[in-house]
Formats: C-alpha cells, structure tokens, sequence
C-alpha cells in the first residue's frame, strides 16, 4: 500500500510496479519526514505533485527517461517534473541552456517551459530526490528518497527493453550502474547548469540521438519543440 497521506497521484501502473517498496520500511519513515518538513514551512513541488512523474508516465509508456537531482528550490518553479516549469514562470537556467541546446540539436525553437507534453509522450521526468525545502538546494536528500528512485531506475532497467537514460552530470552518471546497457541506451553528458554546460553539455545532440534509438527499435520518436 501507498501509504501516503499527502494528496498524491500515482498511475496504478507505478503503484504495481513500486508495490514492494511501498511495504519497506524506509518508505514509512520517508513518508513521516516529508510530511513534517511540509508541515514546518514552505516545500516543493507542492503536495499534490511530488509523485507526478509517475501519473504523467504510466509504466508500459517510458519511452525516455531524464534524470534529475532534486526540484527546484524556489517558489513556482518545481511542478513534479525535472527540468519543468510551470507556463508562465520564468525558465531556470538549466532549462534555458536546454532549450538552447535542443534548438541547435533538432531545430526549431522551444518556449514552453512545461515539460508536460514529454512526459506525455513518453519521457518520465524523474527527480532523484523528489522534495525540497524553500531555498536549501538537497535539504531533503538521504531521507529514502534515493532509494525509491534508484529502484525506479533498477525496476525499468530490468523489465522494460530499449529504453534511452538520459543522465546529465555527474550525480546523474553516478546511477548508471543501475541500468543494463545491453539492453538499453545510455547517453552521457556535463549537466545543464551554467556552471557546466559549457564543459560538455552543449553540442552533446541529447535529444536526436534519443531519436534515433528510438527509430532504430520501431519506437515513435519523441516531438522535443512541440508545446511552444
């Protein structure tokens, strides 16, 4: 069971998928921290979307997955989705520098800053922490959230095939002992982050070579600039 109290959605596909995490004990003692740290002042993504990935991308419909660290730590920007921002607020700057690379990579100019039409199409937005306190960046790590997401990874990785991880950064690299390369593709790269993205993220093609693993299995493409 569930087991969590805060009004969350999460696609039943997930919720089969992740049962035996939900049944350990770590998840229990997640659960009660983040409803304290809620509860103590103001968190992100808000209580409703702290799941959302997993209700935006059922299951059998990963297509992509594009990791994160944690949400954005400033008021109405985290939705749920790494990387995306609500319509209407202004684009982080590793959003920009993405925008900025998928405008060199594929063409065309993206200015949505939701994300959700990835997720709908396939690209599960996953966070490797999926909370934070207002204004302190990774206060939420190494209470279990790292677990769940690291089973998450482990959990497609082994029941689902041909899969592209995207993993930008080093934190994101270091997950990809939880993937079986065989069986999936796995692009590297620097992240996103101004600090960064000039160390190897720009020019890294990230989104056409996503593309062409999918034609190359049959699989629909992703429409990167559609959404604006």
């Amino acid at each position: 069971m569930l087991r969590f109290r805060m009004t969350v959605r999460i696609h039943p596909s997930w919720q089969a998928a992740l049962a035996p995490e939900f049944e350990k004990p770590y998840w229990a003692q997640l659960t009660a921290f983040v409803k304290a740290e809620y509860a103590a002042g103001p968190c992100f993504p808000p209580g409703r979307l702290i799941l959302r990935a997993f209700d935006a991308t059922p299951f059998d419909a990963v297509k992509v997955v594009i990791l994160g660290q944690d949400p954005y730590h400033t008021p109405r920007a985290a939705m749920g989705l790494s990387f995306s921002v609500p319509e209407g607020s202004r684009a982080q700057p590793s959003l920009q520098n993405i925008f900025k690379e998928l405008a060199t990579d594929v063409g065309g100019a993206r200015t949505s800053t939701d994300l959700s039409d990835w997720a709908a199409q396939g690209v599960l937005l996953l966070n490797a922490v999926l909370t934070v306190r207002q204004g302190s960046p990774a206060s939420h790590a190494k209470q279990g959230w790292e677990t769940l997401t690291d089973a998450v990874i482990q959990t497609l990785s082994e029941q689902r095939e041909g899969l592209v991880f995207v993993l930008w950064g080093a934190y994101s690299m270091s997950k990809r002992s939880l993937i079986d390369a065989t069986h999936h593709k796995v692009l590297t790269s620097a992240h996103p982050s101004p600090f960064s993205a000039y160390k190897g993220f720009l020019g890294s093609k990230p989104f056409s070579n996503a593309n062409a693993y999918l034609r190359s299995r049959g699989v629909a493409e992703i429409d990167w600039v559609g959404g604006g």
